[in-house]
């Protein structure tokens, strides 16, 4: 069978496997379509909420952003585990006792205000609506390949399926979907990663093989020769030292705002008990694991396999550069859907692949090779899909990597798409404009605010700031300022008012909002001159997707100094405080 119409079978029979059991899992109540009903099994929720996790950054984007920047994006890495340990220590299984529905409905019930709600959902849906854009940038990379189709076209496909599947199941029906997509999408994972580790170093663990010796002779270890040639192509080492301030800023940015994304959150509102939302999370931390563990051998071996397609031959010799008309059929494939473009500025036929922006090598590679130029586009985004065409394996692991990728992206959509739609029916419409609407009209409410959000999410993903993991980190740089420390002092300070949370949420979000605006290019003031988004401009030297980090200390402050000079929470607050946090035994 040919490699497309097996893509075709693999990907269809998924998208049918989706249907049906959003169908079957429809949900009929509010209760069900915001928390599945507080019914789910804290395995089978462990399940549903790695894949609300593992979005299109950390199954399509991470390991290119690793393949690219090397040893410098295991921030992303100790971020997202990390934070995902410190959620579900810190928040989950308080926000699971006081029992609410949303994280607005939480912040507004504990700070004792309306004011305080509607912030939160403001917040809450800038957060979303800037995750989701990366979830679709995805989406519209995986169908846009294995579908054979323009981006544009492939992203308008992955909006349908996700209005089919979450508009009409809900939480219920998303947890259910979610189940099955964390299956394909770990198997589409691990699978690849095996046979090439085998492939390369005869290991059958990628994460022993990304540090072994390489079967091709040459007796050196992976990491060792992809070193070498990165710098002989003007690049740094791969496992060079990164910038220590950024990556620990992103670090902390990534952590805390992973403690704070609100479609992560909501998923420990699903399951029936407080005990429940500890061992779901612990079963999460687990089902996360594999993928992440495997993420920097999928990342080493995806730029070891491009480099040597590319650049076959040794550094600046005639040959060692692959001619155009001679490349493989997985290069022609990925330039159909723009995502991969060759420039040929000096006329020679060959693929020239260097770093250009490297003064000093681009210099010697003119003058000693004529090179004029870097002649190869590669979008991080596509390295993990790419990655088992590149080394060639079987078709039923390319389509296995399609149903995955796909499944990476849509499982994360959904969740962000719910919690958007929540934030909107339950929070703002019930909660502050309507409070006397009908469950039927709340639930009608709530999915055409999802519809909208859809709608929106896949004309922003046509537009995207960055690739998807980048876009992300600003996601959770957004959550980290704003609904995280609101969170954490809501649970553990009896002594934060609401006009403290109000303030420290306000500055938090703003300051991060403005930095990330203002250095990403995104707005312009009148009179005055756009920064060039590089390190020679950021304040302090402080990269736009690590300055969260700075917000929550600029939230955490604000909100402290000001409870400190306005009157104290009510005694039925500071009671309701005490007792989230105190076991129902005691």
């Amino acid at each position: 069978m040919d490699l497309q119409t097996l893509i075709y079978l693999v990907v269809g029979a998924t998208f049918v496997l989706y249907f049906i059991l959003a169908i079957v899992a429809r949900a009929g109540t509010t209760s069900e379509f915001y928390v599945a009903g507080k019914g789910i099994n804290p395995v089978l929720n462990g399940m549903a909420t790695a894949a609300d996790w593992m979005s299109a950054a950390s199954f399509i984007s991470m390991a290119g952003l690793i393949a690219f920047n090397g040893y410098s994006a295991s921030a992303y890495l100790m971020g997202w585990t990390g934070g995902y340990v410190l959620l579900a220590m810190l928040l989950a299984p308080y926000l699971r006792k006081f029992g609410k529905f949303t994280v607005p409905e939480f912040i507004g019930d504990r700070f004792y205000s309306k004011t305080a709600r509607v912030i939160a959902v403001i917040a809450l849906l800038v957060i979303s609506l800037t995750y989701v854009i990366g979830q679709m940038k995805g989406v519209g990379v995986a169908f846009s390949r294995f579908l054979e189709t323009s981006v544009e076209v492939g992203l308008f496909a992955g909006m349908g399926i996700v209005f089919v599947y979450a508009v009409l199941g809900g939480m219920k029906g998303i947890t259910y979907t979610q189940i099955a997509q964390y299956v394909i999408m770990i198997f589409a994972y691990t699978v690849p990663a095996i046979f090439i580790s085998l492939q390369l170093t005869g290991h059958f663990l990628p994460q022993i093989g990304t540090g072994a010796e390489l079967t091709d002779g040459s007796n050196q270890y992976l990491l060792q020769k992809l070193d070498m040639i990165l710098v002989d192509l003007g690049f740094a080492e791969y496992t060079g030292t990164p910038d220590l301030m950024n990556t620990f800023l992103l670090t902390l940015a990534l952590m805390i705002g992973t403690a704070g994304l609100p479609h992560v959150l909501v998923r420990f509102f699903t399951v029936p008990r407080v005990r429940d939302a500890r061992k779901s999370a612990g079963w999460t931390l687990l089902f996360i694991a594999i993928l992440y563990t495997t993420a920097p051998a999928v990342g080493a071996m995806a730029i070891w396999n491009t480099l040597k397609t590319v650049q076959p031959g040794a550094i600046g010799a005639e040959e060692g550069n692959l001619l155009y008309e001679e490349r493989p059929q997985w290069f022609k494939n990925w330039e159909t859907t723009g995502l991969l473009k060759f420039e040929d500025k000096n006329d020679d036929g060959r693929i020239q692949y260097y770093n250009d922006n490297n003064e000093e090598f681009a210099a010697m590679a003119e003058a000693e090779y004529g090179w004029e130029g870097n002649e190869l586009y590669v979008d991080r985004d596509i390295m993990v899909l790419a990655n088992p065409e590149i080394a060639k394996l079987p078709n039923w692991v390319i389509a296995l990597i399609a149903a995955g990728g796909i499944a990476a992206a849509l499982s994360t959509a959904a969740g962000l798409l719910l919690a958007i739609s929540s934030a909107i029916s339950h929070d703002l419409l019930k909660g502050v404009i309507k409070p006397d609407i009908s469950e039927k009209g709340e639930l009608m409410a709530g999915r055409i605010s999802m519809t909208v959000a859809i709608i929106i999410a896949g004309y922003l993903g046509l537009n995207p700031p960055g690739f998807a993991a980048q876009v992300v980190a600003l996601a959770f740089g957004l959550a980290a300022s704003s609904l995280f420390p609101a969170l954490m002092m809501g649970i553990f300070s009896k002594r934060m008012n609401k006009q403290g949370a109000i303030a420290g949420m306000l500055a938090g979000l703003t300051i991060t909002l403005l930095y990330i605006f203002w250095y990403k290019g995104w707005f312009f003031i009148p009179g005055t001159n756009m920064l060039p988004d590089n390190a020679d401009n950021w304040l302090f030297g402080i990269n736009p997707t690590s300055f969260g980090a700075i917000g929550a200390a600029v939230n955490f402050i604000v909100a402290i100094l000001v409870a400190k000079m306005t009157t104290p929470p009510p005694a039925e607050i500071q009671e309701l405080v005490e007792d989230v946090r105190v076991p129902r035994a005691s």
